[in-house]
C-alpha cells in the first residue's frame, strides 16, 4: 500500500468534556495532523437536569467547515466520532424532541434494579455481554418509560450522538454498529438489536436508523449546509462512531499480544477478540463486550479516568489557572504510596466536590487525608496505576493469547508520570501513543471508505509510520507489588 498524492479528510472527534475538529492528510504512507478547531463540549444542568447542547456541537461543526472554506482546504469526507451510550430522540417531524440527557445525570442511578424486574440481570448480560452501568442507552429508556416522559410516546427516531449529528449534516438516518453497541441493547452475535430488550422498551427495530457498518458513506451535506459553510461536494462518511473504537483501530501494535488503554476522560482497558466472549467469569467481572471497527470484539471493562483529575482540577483552577503539568509535577514531589482509593466507586461518579470525595474515601477507609494538590493527584495516580493491574489481570485470565504489552492511546499517553506508574505497577512496558489515536483511527475509516487503504494492518502500519512512541519499562517492581496489597485492602468492591 501506498499513497503518494495527498487526500485529506476531516474528523470531528468529541468527547465529553471538549471536542476537535482534525484534518488528516494521507501522503507517503503517513498521515499527518492539523487541529483546525477545539471547543469545549460542557454538561448544562437545567432545573437540576444534566444535558449536553446538541445544537452548540452541530454549530462548532459549521464553524469547523467554514474555517476549511476558508482556507481552501481540499477534504474529501468527514466522519464523527463521540463518547457512547447518549442518544437523541426525533419525532415524527425529523426535529428533536428535546436535547439529549447526559449520561452523568442522575436519573438513572437505580435504573438497572427496575428493569432487571423485566429481565434478570444475568439474562440481559447473557444476550449482550456488556458491562452493566446504570447510565446504558437500555436504562435511560427504560427510565424515560418508567418516568412516563411525555416525549416518550411520540419518539419515531432514536439516535445515537454521532448518527444525530450526521444526521443534522446530511438528513440521513443511520444507526452505525460500534456505537449502538454501547447501549446494551446489540445481541453481539448478530449484531442486530435484541427484540426482547426493544419489547421491554415498547420499542421496535423501526425506531432506530438503518444499521451501518464502519467506511459507510452516509450522504453528502444537504443544500442547507452548504449554504452555511460555502462546500459542496462533501460526504459524511459513517466511522467507528464510538471514539473508543476508532482509538483502538489506531493501536500501533504489531501483534496480537498486547492490551490496550484508551486513556481520557474515561480508562477502557481491553482486548480484541473475534468472538464475544460471555461467561459467567465475565459477567462476575462485568466486562464489556463491544463492536470494533473491523467488526472484531473489544473485550474491555470501564475504568474512571481522567474525569478524576479534570475535576479535581477546576477546584484548583478557583483563583488562577493551573496546567496539568503542574499537577503532575506536584504529585511527583510528593510522598509516595500514602493513600488509595477506588476509582470506580460511585461516589466519585458525579460529587459536587471531588477532592472532598476524595478526602471523604480515605477518611472512611482510616488512611492519612490528603490535602494538597500534590497529594490528591498522586492519590489518583497510583489508584489508577493499581486499578489497572487489577483489570489487566483479569484479561490475561480471559485472553486466548499470551499478553506481553500494554498499548496507550488517547490524551493520556501524555501523562508520563501515569504511564511510567502504569508500567511500574503491572510491571511489563508500556507503550504510549499516540495521544490522537480517535482521531487517527476516524480518518484512517474515512481512507478506507475512499479506496486508500484496506485493513487494520495497513492502519497500523500507517500509525507506526506517522508518530513517536514513548516506551516505558517497569522499574521498583518490588516496592511497587508491595504496595499493592495496601491498595487491595483500602480498596471497596461496589
Amino acid at each position: 500500500m501506498s499513497v503518494n498524492n495527498s487526500i485529506s479528510f476531516l474528523a470531528i472527534d468529541l468527547g465529553a468534556s471538549s471536542g476537535r475538529a482534525i484534518l488528516g492528510t494521507m501522503q507517503d504512507d503517513k498521515l499527518e495532523l492539523k487541529e483546525i478547531s477545539r471547543f469545549p463540549n460542557p454538561i448544562i444542568e437545567i432545573n437540576g437536569r444534566l444535558y449536553w447542547d446538541l445544537f452548540h456541537l452541530y454549530n462548532q461543526i459549521i464553524e469547523a467547515l467554514r474555517e476549511v472554506k476558508s482556507h481552501k482546504l481540499p477534504v474529501k469526507s468527514l466522519g464523527i466520532d463521540t463518547w457512547g451510550v447518549d442518544f437523541v430522540c426525533f419525532g415524527k417531524d425529523g426535529e428533536p424532541l428535546r436535547m439529549p440527557y447526559s449520561y452523568r445525570d442522575p436519573h438513572t442511578m437505580d435504573a438497572p434494579t427496575h428493569f432487571f424486574t423485566k429481565i434478570p440481570r444475568e439474562e440481559a448480560y447473557k444476550k449482550t455481554g456488556i458491562q452493566i452501568m446504570n447510565f446504558n442507552t437500555l436504562f435511560q429508556l427504560d427510565t424515560l418509560l418508567r418516568d412516563n416522559s411525555p416525549i416518550y410516546p411520540i419518539i419515531n427516531k432514536i439516535l445515537f450522538m454521532p448518527d444525530a449529528l450526521s444526521y443534522l449534516l446530511t438528513g440521513e438516518m443511520v444507526t452505525e454498529y460500534t456505537i449502538a453497541s454501547t447501549a446494551q441493547m446489540l445481541n453481539p452475535y448478530t449484531k442486530q438489536f435484541e427484540e426482547s430488550f426493544l419489547k421491554a422498551l415498547q420499542l421496535n427495530s423501526n425506531h432506530f436508523g438503518m444499521q451501518v457498518f464502519p467506511g459507510y458513506k452516509i450522504g453528502n451535506i444537504s443544500s442547507s449546509v452548504q449554504r452555511l459553510t460555502g462546500l459542496q461536494d462533501l460526504s459524511v462518511v459513517a466511522v467507528a462512531g464510538h471514539d473508543t473504537a476508532s482509538a483502538v483501530l489506531a493501536t500501533p501494535a504489531r501483534n496480537e499480544n498486547f492490551a490496550y488503554l484508551s486513556s481520557g476522560t474515561w480508562s477502557l482497558m481491553g482486548i480484541e477478540s473475534e468472538e464475544p466472549v460471555i461467561n459467567e467469569e465475565t459477567f462476575a467481572l462485568n466486562f464489556t463486550n463491544e463492536g470494533g471497527a473491523d467488526g472484531s470484539i473489544r473485550l474491555l471493562k470501564n475504568i474512571c479516568g481522567m474525569w478524576l483529575i479534570e475535576q479535581c482540577k477546576k477546584e484548583w483552577e478557583d483563583k488562577q489557572t493551573v496546567r496539568y503539568e503542574e499537577i503532575m509535577a506536584a504529585a511527583k514531589q510528593s510522598t509516595p504510596f500514602q493513600c488509595f482509593i477506588n476509582p470506580d466507586s460511585p461516589c466519585f461518579a458525579a460529587p459536587r466536590s471531588m477532592t472532598t470525595a476524595i478526602q471523604t474515601y480515605c477518611k472512611d477507609t482510616n488512611q492519612p487525608i490528603p490535602q494538597t494538590m500534590g497529594e490528591i493527584a498522586r492519590c489518583i495516580y497510583e489508584s489508577l496505576a493499581f486499578r489497572y493491574r487489577q483489570v489487566l489481570a483479569n484479561l490475561q485470565e480471559l485472553a486466548t493469547f499470551p499478553i506481553d504489552t500494554v498499548h496507550i492511546i488517547g490524551g493520556g499517553a501524555q501523562n508520563k508520570l501515569l504511564n511510567a506508574f502504569t508500567a511500574n505497577a503491572i510491571g511489563m512496558p508500556v507503550v504510549a501513543g499516540p495521544s490522537e489515536a480517535t482521531a487517527m483511527g476516524n480518518i484512517l475509516l474515512q481512507a478506507k471508505a475512499a479506496g486508500i487503504v484496506h485493513n487494520k494492518q495497513e492502519m497500523r502500519q500507517i500509525v507506526r509510520n506517522s508518530v513517536d512512541l514513548d516506551i516505558f519499562e517497569p522499574e521498583d517492581r518490588v516496592l511497587w507489588n508491595n504496595h499493592y496489597n495496601d491498595y487491595l485492602s483500602v480498596y471497596r468492591e461496589i
